[in-house]
């Protein structure tokens, strides 16, 4: 027996916490019953599970792809405004494949996509602290300061965020170019992080994720992961966190 959000993601329908919201939208019937609430447990074998009026069984073959997201699409199977999804960008795929977290719709770069429910619930968990690493393009006076405060955490939305890595890696015509790795993944979280110094990012890209790199696949494209990166994934959990270090001394 298997809680019932679980066989749903294994199934490929969504992630453990979006099935939990399907579930609470009186979407799945089990049996032919309706389900309106979380803890439910289904037996793979025997029981018969329905979304939307259609019957899920597990995904046996799952799959594993990295995608270098353009500006201009959501990350989500749809959109009620009838903005573009990344769906579309994944369409000669066969099996149904969902995004892992999000990539904001004006920022571009890696994206997990997948079908294998225990793994984006392990990528997605906050208590794992995944680094994601981001290339920013940003108008305003960044200084030594500036770098600092980002470095040590800053005010957005109510709360303090966690350090983050932060370095000038150069200058474009829109500014300044830094990479900032976080550990977090609030919404538009890099963007706010800027504006709470006074600077506006003008153009993001994530890099990393995970783990894994972006490298040179085209904007809009995307490969499947190799074993040994699926395999560094699913170690997500299983290892000994490492202790962040700012790169700064604090005053005496």
């Amino acid at each position: 027996m298997v809680r019932l959000q679980k066989f749903m993601a294994d199934c490929g329908v969504a992630s453990r916490r979006n099935a939990e919201k399907i579930i609470l939208e009186r979407r799945v019937k089990v049996n032919g019953e309706v389900v309106t609430e979380m803890g439910v447990k289904v037996d793979e074998e025997y029981d018969v599970v329905e979304v939307d009026g259609r019957e899920i069984k597990p995904q046996t073959k799952k799959i594993y792809i990295m995608l270098n997201k353009p500006e201009g699409f959501v990350t989500t199977v749809s959109d009620d405004k009838g903005r573009p999804t990344v769906m579309e960008l994944v369409s000669d795929i066969e099996q149904r494949i969902y995004p892992v977290g999000r990539l904001d719709y004006d920022t571009e770069g890696l994206l997990i996509m997948t079908n294998d429910g225990d793994l984006t619930f392990k990528i997605s968990h906050p208590k794992h602290n995944i680094s994601k690493t981001y290339v920013a393009e940003v108008t305003g006076n960044i200084t030594m300061e500036t770098l600092i405060n980002l470095r040590r955490g800053v005010e957005i939305d109510g709360f303090k965020t966690s350090p983050a890595e932060v370095e000038v890696v150069g200058a474009t015509q829109l500014g300044t170019k830094l990479e900032i790795t976080i550990h977090e993944g609030h919404n538009r979280q890099v963007r706010k992080m800027f504006e709470s110094q006074g600077c506006i990012v003008k153009k993001l890209k994530r890099i990393k994720e995970a783990g894994l790199q972006l490298g040179h696949l085209p904007i809009g494209k995307w490969r499947k992961l190799s074993e040994s990166e699926v395999n560094m994934l699913k170690k997500i959990g299983t290892e000994p966190k490492k202790k962040f270090v700012p790169r700064y001394k604090k005053r005496k």
